[in-house]
């Protein structure tokens, strides 16, 4: 037997066996999802005499749907009545829940039934919106005791599969501006939390010694190599100016007629890269 006729025949044996390790992880996974990742229903304590409570239990994650609606139906093909049904909507679901309904006088057609141990009982939930439904059979002498002999209460569920929503907890970070100057220009950002600056924002808003700015026209703006994205130009003059994450421009159609203000956007620019020309 040549070489290539034992390496042929090894990594036949190694596909062989990485097929029937992955199709035995597919079948354990399969049945790990029938056994534990289906929808499940769960029969509560109930108070009313003419309906039952119900805990239902499901991947939100997997499926998120809204169920709103029970339907409760008696096939009883050798009994009388054959047949009841009865429908009920509750108050739109999102995750597992548990709740109580009320079927009035055809709950008792169904518990005075003749046949009704050999009869076939489906619950049915329903999402409305979403067009989904999951269907639960019962034999009627089995749906009868769960429901009889219930003996977890809608609170106790609800506490122990109910996810409890928690209130993210946000903390607001306080920022003060006093910057140091810059190792290579010296210069500050000229904005009005910089206490350097406040006596120039004070007179620009009108406050006591405000100077008079004569308006003027700009020319044409442009700005230089080396901008640090601060969004000190944009945050003065979001008309003319866009910070993006590769720097700032000038944005298209800039109005250009007011001049004051793109001089202080310029003069705020820490790496003074924003100039202008007059008009």
């Amino acid at each position: 037997m040549n070489v290539v006729l034992i390496s042929f025949s090894l990594a036949l044996i190694l596909a062989l066996g990485l097929v029937i390790t992955l199709g035995g992880l597919s079948l354990l996974s399969g049945v790990m999802e029938f056994l534990f990742g289906k929808p499940k229903l769960y029969f509560l304590k109930s108070s009313s005499k003419d309906g039952f409570s119900f805990g239902f239990r499901f991947n939100d994650a997997k499926e998120p749907a809204k169920y709103d609606m029970v339907r409760v139906r008696q096939y009883n093909p050798f009994g009388s009545p054959t047949q009841v049904e009865v429908t009920r909507p509750f108050s739109p679901q999102g995750s597992s829940f548990a709740t109580e309904v009320d079927l009035g006088e055809s709950f008792k057609d169904i518990k005075k039934s003749a046949g009704l141990d050999k009869s076939i009982i489906s619950v049915t939930l329903f999402s409305s919106k979403d067009g989904i439904s999951h269907e639960f059979n019962f034999k009627g002498a089995v749906f009868m005791d769960k429901v009889n002999h219930a003996a977890e209460t809608i609170e106790e569920f609800e506490n122990k599969f109910k996810a409890k929503k928690v209130k993210p907890l946000y903390q607001t970070t306080s920022k003060s501006f006093i910057a140091e100057p810059l190792p290579k220009t010296g210069a500050q950002l000229k904005l009005a939390t910089n206490p350097q600056f406040a006596g120039d924002f004070a007179a620009a808003a009108g406050g006591e010694g405000a100077a008079a700015v004569e308006s003027f026209p700009v020319s044409k703006v442009w700005i230089e190599a080396g901008c640090i994205i601060c969004n000190a130009c944009e945050d003065i003059a979001p008309d003319v100016f866009l910070v993006n994450d590769e720097g700032c421009i000038v944005r298209d159609g800039a109005p250009l007629d007011n001049g004051p203000l793109i001089q202080e956007a310029a003069e705020a620019c820490p790496v003074e890269i924003i100039k202008f020309n007059k008009a």
